[in-house]
């Protein structure tokens, strides 16, 4: 009895399947596809199959009533012919599905094999690993960077790039500030594309490529994670950032000062807060909270006593410095902080706007209180 073996792939793990489905593959007597720029194609040359693409002509088939009522197409109904034919001319076929194969298709190949009296077998990819989307942006970054590609992305060099890491970057802090989901996830994948297309050019001039990426951080987990991939014990979290500390000073030796590997492109506060992580390691660090609260007073104080505009800007330097280290003794991030503010902060000043009913150069100072007070409350009813 002819038999039809349909056996659904991943495009973007070509070669990859089932062990059955490779079983059903190496015993059949035809591999089929749908079309000659199937993925799949050099690995069943390489296992020396032999194996047909359905032709064009294949999807000519006239209709019978029958065909139309049941929905049918030329197309579909042309293309499942073939291929049941061939199943009952050579015995055993194996179809290899690819993403122009629908649902549809699929319906119509099992309804014209039923009626040819044609055995169908079928074997599902199963459970895919994650992760398959980023070869797919691999993909699509070789095809904007290649030969048809864009103008644009290929003119485009790490340098030129920078900026937008950064830009990026920014755009995912607002979106967690945020605390939306969604935005967060299309900002992280705004970041990742950075990554991705630093990599093609990597590739491109043949420097580096997303494997040696990968490859390198997926190498310094491990290597910073022995509680997790060998047999090093650890008493809890603070125990993890000690290791993690002492790995990371183990790989780097020609770090010997306590602020080396600190960037000093980053923001002021990010700048500080990195500072004052690396000097607290040392030890120099307020004994507890209290001391750290009393430091922003106290850098406060000296703040409002300044006598000259030099003065007042060094400390308001060491004021803003204090309320980093008080910020850093809580757990909280101060730009993460800083920028909430500021949403806040922009939030209630386009409500007054919006209330004043006025222009906002008319309103006397009790006025610009009432109304950011009235902001002020409703915000905090919204939450």
């Amino acid at each position: 009895m002819a038999r039809l073996v349909l056996v659904d792939t991943a495009d973007e793990l070509p070669g990859l399947l089932p062990l059955h489905a490779w079983s059903a593959l190496m015993s059949s007597d035809l591999v089929v596809v749908g079309a000659g720029d199937h993925p799949f194609l050099p690995h069943v040359d390489a296992a020396e199959l032999r194996h047909e693409v359905v032709p064009s002509e294949a999807s000519t088939k006239p209709l019978t009533r029958a065909d139309l009522l049941g929905g049918l197409s030329p197309e579909l109904k042309g293309r499942a012919e073939w291929i049941v034919d061939r199943a009952r001319a050579a015995g055993e076929v194996v179809y290899l599905f690819g993403t122009a194969d629908s649902e549809a298709f699929t319906r119509t190949l099992g309804m014209e094999a039923a009626r040819a009296g044609v055995e169908v077998e079928v074997v599902y990819f199963g459970v895919a690993p994650r992760g398959l989307a980023l070869l797919r942006l691999v993909r699509v970054m070789e095809r904007l960077r290649g030969p048809d590609g864009c103008p644009w992305d290929h003119e485009q060099d790490h340098a030129s790039l920078a900026r937008y890491a950064v830009e990026e970057t920014y755009e995912l802090l607002e979106a967690i500030t945020r605390g939306q989901p969604d935005a967060i996830a299309e900002e992280l994948g705004d970041v990742l594309l950075q990554v991705v297309f630093h990599a093609q050019i990597g590739a491109d001039d043949g420097t580096f490529d997303i494997d040696r990426v990968a490859t390198g951080i997926a190498d310094k987990l491990e290597r910073r994670h022995p509680h997790v991939f060998a047999d090093t014990d650890v008493a809890g979290a603070d125990e993890v950032v000690a290791n993690w500390a002492e790995l990371k000073a183990a790989e780097k030796p020609e770090r010997v000062g306590p602020f080396d590997g600190v960037p000093l492109a980053q923001p002021a506060l990010e700048l500080m807060t990195a500072y004052q992580r690396r000097a607290a390691k040392t030890g120099f660090d307020w004994p507890d909270d209290g001391g750290a609260l009393a430091d922003v007073r106290d850098e406060l104080e000296e703040f409002a006593t300044a006598g000259t505009d030099a003065e007042r800007e060094a400390e308001l330097g060491d004021l803003l410095a204090a309320v980093v280290g008080l910020a850093r003794r809580h757990g909280v991030d101060p730009e993460l902080a800083l920028r909430g503010s500021a949403r806040r902060f922009r939030a209630r000043f386009e409500a007054v706007a919006a209330a004043a009913g006025r222009p906002l150069a008319e309103l006397t100072d009790d006025q610009w209180l009432s109304l950011w007070a009235q902001a002020k409350a409703a915000e905090a009813d919204a939450t």
